[in-house]
């Protein structure tokens, strides 16, 4: 059994939980978000438009789409890499059960990855179309955004993954969402400018993978986006998401091989 062959069979096993499992999700996936921007970007956008606006005339619905778009990207990965994985790994096992195959640790690592990649594909390419259907969408190549929430959300994923497998209990999650998913959703230019904030604060924000995965999802979803901007933020979320998923290969042998 080849090495890709092994990958696929691990991501096959979390499509098949998945699929017994996917009403569950319906709601925090894939209709809150949705919601969230009908609420932000058109009640809260509509007094933001009428009190002057976001400079270059861009509707405020229009510059929080996007942002929304991958930040629930992060959300996504961020989920997705703690509580299932420290399931497979401290309560149910069942990522030894697989080392019991002829499944290595290196395939459990890239075989969760690459779940959590299609999962994200999947979430933020129902959120984009929902950004269509609102008439949100100004530029033929947006849907490329998709791929930058997609890289963003792998971005988390990685150190993520590798930080639930030193883990024995869920309590550090607590902290993971409280003091980094959280301000990064709202402090890293989903909802306004970054430079709107106070000058100190301004490069702790550019230095986040957040604040480079809207920036890239918003400016190929305005169509502003330019050759060098996009390739700085994609050098910075592929740099990330690689120094996370080598992590991850060693606290999951760690974790897993006795």
């Amino acid at each position: 059994m080849s090495a890709a062959v092994r990958t696929l069979r691990v991501l096959e096993y979390n499509a098949r939980v998945y699929r017994r499992s996917w009403r569950g999700t319906l709601f925090i996936t894939f209709l809150s978000p949705i919601l969230f921007l009908g609420a932000m970007g058109f009640g809260l956008g509509g007094f933001v438009d009428r009190s002057g606006g976001l400079p270059g005339g861009v509707p405020y619905a229009v510059f929080l789409a996007p942002g929304l778009l991958a930040a629930q990207g992060m959300q996504t990965a961020a989920f997705e890499s703690t509580y299932p994985v420290m399931g497979r790994i401290v309560w149910d096992r069942i990522y030894h059960a697989m080392l019991a195959t002829p499944i290595g640790v290196r395939d459990i690592v890239l075989g969760q990855f690459a779940w959590i990649a299609l999962r994200l594909l999947l979430v933020t390419g129902v959120f984009f179309g929902a950004m269509v259907a609102f008439g949100l969408v100004r530029s033929p190549f947006a849907v490329l955004a998709v791929g930058a929430a997609t890289l963003t959300g792998l971005a988390f994923a990685a150190p993520i993954m590798a930080f639930t497998a030193t883990q024995r209990n869920d309590q550090g999650f607590n902290a993971i969402f409280r003091f980094g998913i959280t301000p990064l959703f709202l402090f890293s230019g989903t909802f306004f400018p970054v430079e709107q904030l106070p000058g100190l604060v301004q490069p702790i924000a550019w230095l986040t993978p957040t604040y480079h995965g809207v920036a890239l999802a918003r400016d190929i979803a305005l169509g502003t986006v330019t050759p060098l901007g996009a390739l700085v933020h994609v050098g910075v979320l592929v740099a990330v998401a690689g120094v996370g998923l080598a992590a991850a290969l060693v606290t999951f042998r760690r974790a897993l091989v006795v």
